[in-house]
Order: structure tokens, then sequence, then C-alpha cells
């Protein structure tokens, strides 16, 4: 069987182009450094990644459907440059045993590579005050898990679940850092180890209010923005002035001061911050924003704030569009191999989508096309036009299938991993 090749398409199936966008040197890196291929013949960590890439691209949910969309044909076999189709034993014991950390360091080494390409093509709501700050948006998202199933991963008496704690970096437009943990650790824990440079903002939700971690970025001169609980204890020092003809949603902009037992302990007595009311028209409430920077103004905070429905849709994107909720394997490597390859693909993809569709076309909308495409013999241009048409015919690339100029890195991508 041959798959139908049209003139004006790549010589390459989609999802190839789509790998090919990883550099053989930050595989080659990871491989080395965690030794994934030690003792490995046929099912080495290259054809893994294409197995996992292909289940996240073509939201696979058994590792039956996996084995059965890559044997289409030999020729798509050579054409993801694979010897075989991996058989279900194989890919699970791949799963269960080769260290998950290997596609967690490439996508860090993508972010480090990548970074500057996306940054630029980057379409962000811009807070004229902080511009040219660092500003990092903490979260995390639980997904729940059968407690028979994955043993490891507990949660309450009777179900399991891991949680994704995650630091999103504003400027990036992605996670920059990931914990994946059982979900019975508390949000405020999840990332109490990560140290942020010196005048890094955090925004984060109310969960993440702890007087130890308030303490924690107050000394490593980070500014803080998040929600105060309606329980905390605090005395108001002053009430500062309110713009008269605008920002009507904000209610009150105060200085005030934590009296509780324990923000004492903690080593906050003394200390004064900004306390931000803001009516939420959408809701019909009024929330409480609380920071330690007293001299941005009150809608500086409100907006920073508002920032953190960032990431937010990132988790939304993240477990519509790709495997995050369902998984290949039961073992807690294997679940933390399909979640870092899920953040590899889910990079690539906003690479394409911000540099050949130059962000016009939604995140879902692009995922679904390249979903319907995948097995194609289709160019990247011609998946990001509009209209479904390409103004002239596209090439086979050569080394590259990016500009070189669009990017302000030399580029290195693979067309055969040896």
């Amino acid at each position: 069987m041959k798959l139908h090749r049209r003139s004006k398409n790549n010589k390459k199936p989609v999802i190839r182009q789509v790998l090919d966008l990883i550099p053989t040197f930050i595989l080659r890196n990871s491989i080395r450094k965690f030794q994934s291929d030690k003792g490995c013949h046929k099912y080495k960590t290259y054809d893994q990644l294409v197995a996992l890439s292909f289940g996240q691209l073509g939201k696979c949910y058994t590792l039956s459907d996996i084995s059965c969309g890559l044997s289409i044909s030999s020729t798509f076999l050579e054409d993801l440059n694979l010897k075989q189709n991996p058989a279900k034993s194989t890919m699970s014991d791949g799963n269960r045993q080769r260290d998950y950390r290997v596609f967690e360091d490439v996508y860090y080494q993508l972010i480090g590579y990548y970074g500057r390409a996306l940054t630029d093509k980057r379409d962000r709501t811009i807070i004229e005050e902080v511009k040219n700050e660092t500003i990092k948006l903490i979260d995390s998202s639980t997904v729940s898990l059968c407690l028979n199933l994955f043993d490891w991963a507990k949660f309450r008496t009777a179900k399991g679940g891991l949680k994704i704690h995650t630091v999103w970096d504003d400027t990036l437009g992605l996670p920059d850092y990931i914990n994946i943990t059982e979900a019975k650790i508390h949000d405020s824990k999840g990332l109490a180890s990560q140290v942020f440079p010196k005048g890094t903002i955090i925004v984060e939700d109310r969960a993440y209010f702890d007087f130890e971690l308030i303490k924690q970025r107050c000394d490593a001169k980070n500014i803080f923005v998040t929600r105060l609980k309606s329980s905390i204890l605090y005395e108001s020092l002053e009430e500062l002035d309110l713009p008269d003809d605008k920002d009507q949603d904000i209610l009150k902009d105060e200085l005030i001061r934590f009296t509780s037992k324990d923000a004492k302990k903690a080593g906050l007595e003394g200390e004064t911050f900004r306390l931000v009311s803001v009516y939420k028209a959408d809701e019909n409430k009024v929330i409480q924003i609380i920071t330690n920077q007293l001299d941005w103004q009150a809608r500086t905070v409100a907006d920073l704030y508002k920032k953190r429905w960032d990431i937010e849709i990132f988790f939304k994107l993240m477990k519509q569009n790709l495997q995050i909720k369902t998984f290949l394997g039961t073992s807690e490597n294997a679940v933390k191999s399909q979640i870092f390859v899920a953040m590899i693909v889910y990079l690539l993809l906003e690479l394409i989508r911000r540099v050949y569709c130059k962000g016009k076309a939604a995140f879902s909308n692009f995922c679904e096309k390249v979903r319907i495409c995948l097995l194609h013999y289709l160019s990247f241009e011609y998946l990001c036009s509009i209209n479904g048409k390409v103004s002239k015919v596209v090439k086979p690339p050569g080394k590259t299938l990016f500009d070189l100029d669009k990017f302000p890195v030399q580029a290195e991508f693979p067309f055969a991993m040896n």
C-alpha cells in the first residue's frame, strides 16, 4: 500500500515534520545524559518519542491505537525513520522502564533553544508599569486516576490522582518548570523548592497563600500577587486614594499588617503589605488581592492577578486537545513520560502556530487540523493557510523546515536518528 502524495505538498508526513523541529543534538544530549538507550536494540528513545507523539497528535486511547496507526504502510514507517512497527508489549515495557526524565530534559532544552523565537511571536497583553519585568504565573491542575490501577497516586481514601504543578512564563507564553506529584500534595508545597531570581513577579491564586511561603518570597526579594483568604486576620494601617474618573471596579486600596499568630510565627510581624479590593462583575463578588509591592497603581495589581487566567487556559487546552487524562500505562514512570511528551508536542505545535500561522489560528482549531492531516504529506504553509490554498508550490525543504532568518539561532533539524 502506498500513500498518495500531492504535487504541492511535502515529502514527509505532517507528524514527521513536527518531530523534525527537535534538533538532533538536543535529543542525543538527553539520551547520553540519562543513558536511555543503554541495552536497547530495537525500541529506542527516538522510537518511543515518535510513538507517544503519535498518540498525542492522534489522540490515541490505547497502545493498540498507536500500533495500528503506525502500521498503515511500510512507506509511512520509513518516512518516520522507524525500522519496524512497535508492538504493544514493546511500547508498554518502554513506558515502564525508560526514565521519564529524558523527555523532561528534551522539553527544557527546547525551551532554551526556541525561547527567543517563541517570545518574538508571542501575542500577549502588556501591562505598562511592569512591561519590562519577569512575570511568573503559578498554578496546578489535578488529574483524577483510579486508585486500584494507579496505586502510587494517593489522593483520597478511595480515589487516586496526580497534580501538575506549573510555573508559566508570561514572556514566553509556555510553562518553564513542571513538577508532577501525588494529588494529596498541597499546592503551596508542590513548588516550595523552586527559587526565583530577585525581582521576579509571582502571580498565584488563593491556594498558595501561606505565611511561610510569603516570608520566602519576601526574603528572596520577589514580588508576589495573590488572593487573601477570608479567614486571615489583619489591621488596616492606611487607606490610599483611588482615581476619580476610572478604575470603577477597584473599590478599596489600603496598607495592612497581619495580626495572626501564624503570621508572627513565620516572621511577618511588623511587615506592611498592600491590599486591593476588586469587584468582579461577571461573578458579582469582591475579591481581595494582596501584594508586597507598595508603589504600583492599584490597576496594575488588579491586571496582574487577572493575568492568572493565562495558565488556566493552558490547562484547558492541554486537557481538551492532548492526552493527559487517559494514560497508556499505569506506572508512575509511564504517566510522567506521557505528560512530558505531551508538553513537547504542545511546544512544537505552538511554535508552528506562532511562526507559520502568525498567531491567527486558535490553538484548538490548529491542533484539530494537524490531527486530521497527521498522516498526509502536507506542508506547514498549507496547513496554516486560512482558506486551504497556497499561492505557490511548496518545495521539499533542504536542511531546515523554517527560514533561518525567522529564528535567532542556527537551526539543525534532524531528518534521521542514527
